[in-house]
């Protein structure tokens, strides 16, 4: 059993920053990809930002230059530091984590945490 425990969301004002983390723990060989998604109020969950294993990221467009996503993999935890914070970046933001036991390859999800933007 594998589980995704998400912290750090909360109320912020706008051009405000929060760090949130996301620590995997259980039945775990390895993990792979690591992520965040989101998702606002009457909208569909959507992509956020991606790290692989050996560092590599990734970001959506419309967090790229303002969010960095970050990976300690000692602790198998990923992290999201999220500045210049806007409006519409409120939504409950989700972690995820591509676990590897035993030989097999799946794709777990933490919680949630919700992060609002407003003044």
């Amino acid at each position: 059993q594998v589980q995704l425990v998400e912290s750090g969301g909360g109320l912020v004002q706008p051009g405000g920053s929060l760090r949130l983390s996301c620590a995997a723990s259980g039945s775990i060989f390895s993990v792979n990809n690591m992520g965040w998604y989101r998702q606002a109020p009457g909208k569909q969950r959507e992509y956020v930002a991606r790290i692989t294993k050996g560092g590599i990221t990734n970001y959506a467009d419309s967090v790229k230059d303002r969010f960095t996503i970050s990976r300690d993999n000692a602790k198998n935890t990923v992290f999201l530091q999220m500045n210049s914070l806007k409006p519409e970046d409120t939504a409950v933001y989700f972690c995820s984590a591509n676990i590897v036991w035993h030989g097999v390859t799946t794709d777990y999800w933490g919680q949630g945490t919700q992060v609002t933007v407003s003044s």
